[in-house]
């Protein structure tokens, strides 16, 4: 060991050369391994490229044949859809707008306050404006598309609008209020019993339209479906507002 020090000592400016020596061959091999990855890399995306021709040559294969102009849907066939479509939204509307147990549990959807509730409530005039009369009717191509861009519109305005209601829940009220709400929705359940009788279901009626003025803005036609599932006829000059 002591001679390799004496040697170390004698002869150490070979260290420099050797040095670069160690250096290039470091270097050489960085440059090595990096073109060995390179080409891995480059192999693997020529695989993928031939992998994904065959897939699409096969899909080609299967693909059914498809004219260069496809033949548009006659313009009548098109508001059928149409029309489907709109009033499919509004069937789902309806079952909050005359439904008091879901208007109660999901309040935002009769409230025109919230932006999203707004939101639907323009998108469905837009699309109630610019239905056509029927299907019958001669109709533009421009007022076709406007036509079914409004539709569309008013699909993705309410799912939006439903999915917001539901997140809210009753949570923009006071805990007043929410107290409120659930004394209504436990009246409303005995309203609707059958197993009540018709004085108790008539005074839990009254109850409950009383808990919910001013928290909610119940429609003619939602008081009409209760006072069918309640069974009894209101009083002559009962205020329905």
């Amino acid at each position: 060991m002591q001679e390799f020090w004496q040697f170390a000592g004698d002869y150490w400016w070979l260290i420099f050369p050797l040095m670069g020596v160690f250096g290039g061959a470091g270097k050489a091999w960085q440059r090595n391994a990096r073109d060995r990855h390179q080409r891995r890399l480059e192999v693997l995306r020529a695989k993928a490229e031939i992998a994904s021709a065959h897939a699409e040559a096969r899909a080609a294969r299967h693909r059914p044949f498809v004219s260069a102009a496809p033949v548009e849907r006659p313009a009548a066939e098109q508001l059928h859809a149409l029309f489907d479509a709109q009033d499919a939204v509004t069937a789902r509307w309806l079952e909050y707008e005359l439904d008091v147990a879901k208007l109660i549990a999901f309040p935002a959807m009769s409230d025109g306050r919230q932006p999203l509730t707004a939101a639907f409530l323009r998108a469905k005039k837009v699309a109630d404006r610019l239905r056509p009369a029927s299907a019958k009717v001669r109709i533009g191509r421009e007022q076709l598309d406007e036509y079914r861009n409004a539709v569309t519109d008013y699909e993705v305005a309410f799912d939006v609008a439903e999915r917001d209601a539901r997140r809210l829940k009753d949570s923009t009220f006071t805990q007043a209020e929410r107290k409120r709400l659930d004394t209504a929705k436990q009246l409303l359940t005995v309203a609707v019993d059958e197993a009540a009788t018709p004085a108790e279901r008539q005074l839990a009626y009254k109850r409950v339209r009383e808990e919910l003025d001013g928290l909610l803005s119940l429609s003619d036609g939602a008081i009409e479906v209760l006072e069918q599932k309640v069974a009894l006829e209101l009083p002559a000059g009962d205020d329905r507002g």
